[in-house]
C-alpha cells in the first residue's frame, strides 16, 4: 500500500474463536469494536459473516490508507487485538487490500445498468 492512496482499503479478518469465547466477553468486545470503527474518520463499512463450521470473516472498509492506518493504530483497537489473542482466538488471519475496481448492480436502479468506478 502506498501512503496517501485514495482507493478504499478493505481489511479481511478471518478467525475461529475458542469454545468459551462468548462466556469470556467476546460478543461484547466485538460489538464495541464495530461501534468504534464506525466512529472513525473515513469509515465506509463493517460486515461480519459466520460459516456453518464456525469460521468468522469480518470485512472492514475505510476510504483511504491513512484512515485505515488510524484504525489499525487506535489504542482501544490495539487493546482489543491483544485481548483477542489471549482470551478468544484459536486462530486468525488478516489481509489488507486496496480496492482496484468496484461494481454495483441494483434492480431498483431506474436504468437497470451495472455501475463501475
Amino acid at each position: 500500500m502506498e501512503p496517501g492512496t485514495a482507493e478504499p482499503v478493505v481489511t479481511v479478518f478471518g478467525s475461529r474463536v475458542r469454545y468459551d469465547a462468548e462466556a469470556n466477553g467476546y460478543g461484547e468486545l466485538a460489538a464495541a469494536m464495530e461501534a468504534r470503527a464506525r466512529q472513525m474518520p473515513g469509515f465506509i463499512d463493517f460486515k461480519t459473516f459466520v460459516a456453518s463450521d464456525g469460521e468468522r470473516v469480518s470485512l472492514v472498509t475505510f476510504d483511504t490508507t491513512a484512515h485505515h492506518e488510524a484504525w489499525r493504530e487506535d489504542p482501544e483497537h490495539r487493546s482489543a487485538q491483544q485481548r483477542g489473542r489471549g482470551d478468544f482466538s484459536l486462530e486468525y488471519t488478516i489481509s489488507v487490500c486496496c480496492e482496484l475496481r468496484h461494481r454495483h448492480f441494483d434492480t431498483a436502479d431506474e436504468r437497470g445498468t451495472e455501475g463501475e468506478s
